[in-house]
């Protein structure tokens, strides 16, 4: 059989249909977001802020070698505060502007210190807290608190809570007796009650006092000793002597500027009592 010649077509060409988007046509999405520039924080007016122990840490900088350049460069780069300049550390340091509880969490980290080093002396619950550097979580589960409870006394200022919780609230953030008491709101009802002891029978004021500081409970740890009933009845007896030694020579001076004086002064020792009350509280016994 012949062989017979096999005819293959010519192939045809491969044609790719480009599709011209127009200048109107919306763009498809990326699947995933783009990531959006962080913006700077809004300054928050309610946040507390702790008392600002401006000269510690500008001597703290300066014996690190620092300038307030490099302390802002540190909480920028270190802490994610990118809206810290060397302006605003000055500003902290001139007492012109004080840190909130980030900013000096960062700071003491920046400066090698602890938080309480940059705090002044504290006064109110969340003060001597961050002054601690102890979360509000912590504190609430060592006193056996609901947090939202216990942040509203914070808030207020006013402690409700029990005398047992408030022996923890002293250990959990070593607080003194004197500091305790103020914390707690009783300082005022304290100052009530000494100014009754040295204008009347101090005698009569031992029971209610030692009722407000639960003295069996409480350790005065600076003191490191307890303040029992009977060194109260001291500290009472001689608030007393004192007192009543300066109204008697305001009696017996007959010029009237010495008297002025003297009433001057016995109005002075009435606003000042407590701490009078606790710096004799804390004096060394000779026995």
């Amino acid at each position: 059989m012949a062989e017979q010649p096999v005819v293959t077509a010519a192939p045809r060409p491969y044609v790719v249909r480009v599709h011209r988007r127009s200048a109107h046509e919306r763009q498809p999405q990326h699947p995933y977001p783009q990531p959006q520039a962080r913006a700077r924080p809004a300054p928050q007016a309610t946040a507390p802020t702790p008392p600002f122990n401006a000269p510690a840490a500008r001597k703290l900088r300066a014996a690190l070698g620092m300038k307030p350049e490099h302390v802002a460069y540190g909480m920028r780069s270190s802490y994610g505060l990118p809206y810290v300049t060397p302006d605003l550390v000055a500003a902290w340091e001139r007492g012109a502007a004080s840190p909130t509880g980030t900013e000096l969490t960062a700071l003491a980290g920046v400066l090698w210190c602890s938080a309480g080093e940059l705090i002044s002396s504290p006064r109110t619950l969340r003060e001597h807290r961050m002054a601690q550097g102890i979360a509000a979580e912590d504190v609430a589960r060592a006193v056996g608190l609901e947090l939202a409870s216990y942040l509203g006394m914070e808030e207020t200022g006013e402690w409700r809570g029990t005398d047992r919780q408030a022996a923890a609230l002293a250990t959990v953030l070593d607080l003194t007796l004197p500091e305790l008491t103020t914390v707690t709101g009783r300082e005022t009802k304290l100052g009530e009650l000494l100014r009754g002891a040295v204008t009347t029978r101090w005698q009569a004021h031992v029971r209610p006092i030692t009722r407000l500081l639960a003295l069996d409970r409480h350790l005065d740890r600076q003191a490191d000793r307890h303040l029992d009933r009977h060194l109260l009845e001291d500290v009472l007896q001689e608030l007393h002597a004192d007192y009543q030694g300066l109204m008697a020579a305001t009696l017996t001076w007959a010029n009237g500027t010495a008297a002025t004086d003297s009433g001057d002064a016995g109005r002075d020792f009435l606003d000042g009592i407590v701490d009078r009350f606790w710096s004799l509280v804390r004096r060394p016994t000779t026995y």
